[in-house]
């Protein structure tokens, strides 16, 4: 059987090597001529060149004209692979299964979101119970022929009466809020522009938002400063709208407000960037009210739950790596820590969130990057592990009201779709209410979690996929995937397009490096600014390890990263070119020393560090800055850059400088290409149509590239 199973793999694998007469030899792609500009810094002393610079203006003629040219090449060179068409049906085909959200309960009406398969974005219904008739509330894909506009539901109005809805163009962070009354699904005149990185959270006639001034240069790459919090009330010009914070003298920091459910507080949380923050607290029961500190600083990772019974339930990691939830009485000094009392304490595993509803306190724990959920009720006690479809796998949910009768969560792993099931307070026990059916068989295929040492002798875990009977002749095509950074946590999803790579004989691997959140903040520092060569190293040491292995060898390992991911691959690319045959950096953070000069960029130095601060962090972030460390006449993999041109958060001028200078220095065969997608962002609400050609070209550029070099 093995022999079957075997021969079956190899021909499938042999045969994603076909050549077509059409597809460009090697010597017969040629690149953009790319202008290099004579412009130097000097940064603490040292000389840097940076020959790209033009490429940052990405609305200025010239670099519009070299981002067609480029998208021409490359183009040309995927849409002459031979397998390209036939794996983007493929992978049309899987991808075309219903995809349904979590139902969530507004006043006496339900709203779930469903995609019948092909949808560029998904459809926002309303129903009146459980089971009954479903009927269209918001449909975004009317908003735009392309699909490239989304919406989606924010905070609803304590009566149920209304609801904001929060859109986005392009993919873009810019947000736009509308309301839309429940019972006629007409949208009021109430429109709020230039909102960024912002919810909605209503308290009586009007809700809080967060939003920044209109920018005064590009809306797509002009620095973002003075994130500010507002209150709107329903039916009054935006103009008119109350400034409840903003901080004159820290044009740089992020501001966010939200009421607790019974709107006797108003919580403020402060940040420098995506590294730590501080906590405010406002009694909205009293006019004039202060605010009181309940964590200062930005050396803490901490957020209020919910207020109970007087107490404030405050998620932290103060004096708990891995945290605890902490109760603090309302009427007290809640910043007296000596005051606070542990209603869930710390223990081995991390405590990755806690929800309120129903009545009971959900927390969501990771054990070895796998969640498993408690219940638990207001106080803690009574703990009861809710038992999820498999102990491999993620979940998300478990929100709702106080009052709500119901609990619903998502389950999903690698070969595990994402269902819906709603958990029976009672008895504790999980019924499935939406799964879909998706055109594979689970049981093909198996899933195993490995630890390997890193350089420095760390155990690091990896999750392993591949079809069942897999043979270890150590030249499976492999995709070695990964993130490390911003306390972010990688665990198993679903996802149809990885279905298209093993069912071909691949093989998906996903570690869980330092400076993620798997494993608590120790964890994370581990892997962030002056460590942050640890995250390459566990990343190179995972390669190693599947070829030791015999999973793959370097002519058959791609790797993949996007955003700091892609900080991540472009890093490694240049510490050891021959580390793997194909290459995918995505949006990825590429010039370290000029990252926080674009719109929020600033918002990652307490991640990385800052050339402006030190010279110590400055020859940090030089020496593994992907753009700076590419070398002359070096051999790199077979590599395909991918960015967009609405992204602001990563801007497109990363991606563009480092293909520019991959394409000047790189020596060989081997093809660099840069796909640059248009009317698209970072990454969210990228519509369907443009997520299978990009992964359909992703597919095809791997398994060419891995049989022909």
């Amino acid at each position: 059987m093995r022999v079957i199973i075997f021969l079956f793999f190899t021909a499938a694998f042999l045969s994603c090597g076909e050549t077509s007469s059409f597809v460009l030899k090697p010597g017969e792609l040629t690149y953009p001529q790319t202008r290099v500009v004579d412009q130097t810094d000097t940064i603490w002393g040292v000389e840097v060149s940076d020959p790209y610079r033009w490429l940052e203006d990405d609305r200025a003629p010239e670099v519009e004209q070299w981002v067609k040219d480029e998208n021409e090449v490359t183009r040309k060179y995927l849409d002459a692979l031979p397998l390209r068409n036939v794996l983007r049906a493929r992978y049309e085909k899987l991808f075309n299964y219903e995809k349904v959200g979590i139902p969530r309960k507004v006043g006496d009406r339900y709203f779930i979101t469903r995609n019948d398969g092909l949808q560029n974005q998904s459809v926002i219904y309303i129903f009146d119970a459980l089971g009954g008739e479903e009927r269209v509330f918001l449909d975004p894909n009317a908003l735009s022929e392309d699909g490239t506009i989304t919406a989606s539901l924010g905070g609803a109005s304590d009566d149920g009466k209304f609801v904001t809805v929060i859109k986005s163009e392009s993919g873009s962070d810019w947000q736009e809020i509308n309301v839309i009354e429940i019972e006629t699904g007409k949208e009021l005149e109430d429109s709020l522009k230039w909102v960024k990185f912002s919810g909605t959270s209503w308290v009586n006639d009007g809700f809080y938002y967060s939003r920044y001034p209109k920018p005064e240069g590009s809306a797509f790459s002009s620095e973002n400063v003075f994130h500010s919090v507002y209150f709107h009330k329903l039916g009054t010009p935006q103009s008119e709208d109350d400034l409840i914070y903003r901080n004159e003298d820290e044009p740089n920091r992020y501001h966010f407000a939200y009421a607790t459910e019974d709107n006797k507080y108003l919580i403020l949380n402060v940040s420098t960037g995506t590294d730590g923050n501080s906590l405010l607290v406002k009694d909205l029961g009293q006019k004039d009210s202060q605010w009181k500190v309940l964590v200062a600083g930005f050396k803490d990772h901490s957020s209020v739950v919910e207020h109970i019974d007087g107490k404030i339930l405050l998620l932290t990691d103060i004096d708990a790596p891995k945290y605890r939830l902490v109760a603090a009485d309302a009427s007290v000094d809640l910043s007296d820590r000596a005051l606070w009392t542990d209603v869930i304490s710390e223990s081995e595993h991390l405590l990755e969130s806690v929800s309120a509803s129903a009545g009971h306190l959900f927390a969501t724990y990771l054990r070895n990057a796998c969640h498993a959920v408690v219940q638990f009720d207001v106080n803690g006690a009574h703990p009861f592990e809710i038992e999820l479809p498999s102990k491999v796998g993620s979940v998300g949910g478990f929100g709702g009201k106080m009052n709500a009768e119901e609990v619903f969560y998502a389950f999903t792993s690698f070969t595990h779709p994402t269902s819906i099931y709603r958990l029976d307070l009672e008895n504790g026990t999980s019924t499935e209410y939406s799964s879909p059916e998706v055109r594979f068989k689970p049981e093909g295929y198996e899933t195993k979690q490995v630890w390997y040492a890193s350089k420095d002798g760390t155990q690091i875990p990896m999750f392993i996929v591949h079809r069942r009977g897999l043979l270890m002749n150590g030249q499976n095509p492999t995709l070695l995937y990964a993130y490390g950074g911003f306390n972010i946590s990688l665990t198993p999803s679903f996802s149809a397009s990885n279905i298209v790579f093993l069912e071909r004989g691949g093989v998906y691997a996903m570690p869980n490096l330092r400076g993620g959140g798997e494993f608590g903040e120790d964890w994370h520092k581990a892997g962030m600014l002056l460590d942050k060569q640890n995250v390459f190293d566990d990343f190179i040491a995972a390669a190693e390890y599947l070829k030791a292995e015999r999973y793959t060898n370097s002519e058959n390992l791609a790797i993949e990263g996007r955003s700091n991911g892609g900080l991540l691959i472009g890093a490694v690319m240049t510490q050891q070119p021959d580390l793997a045959a194909v290459a995918f950096p995505g949006v990825g953070v590429m010039d370290m020393l000029r990252y926080h000069k674009f719109t929020i960029g600033w918002g990652w130095i307490p991640e990385y560090g800052c050339v402006d601060s030190t010279e110590v962090e400055f020859k940090n972030l030089f020496s593994f800055s992907p753009v700076h460390n590419l070398k002359e006449g070096t051999s790199y993999p077979s590599t395909m850059v991918t960015t967009s041109d609405h992204d602001d958060r990563v801007v497109p001028a990363h991606s563009f400088k480092f293909a520019a200078r991959l394409q000047a220095v790189h020596q060989g065969e081997r093809p660099v290409l840069i796909r640059i997608e248009t009317g698209a962002g970072h990454g969210a609400g990228k519509p369907t149509s443009k997520i299978i050609d990009e992964q359909a070209d992703k597919w095809a550029f791997l398994f060419h590239e891995v049989a022909s070099h």
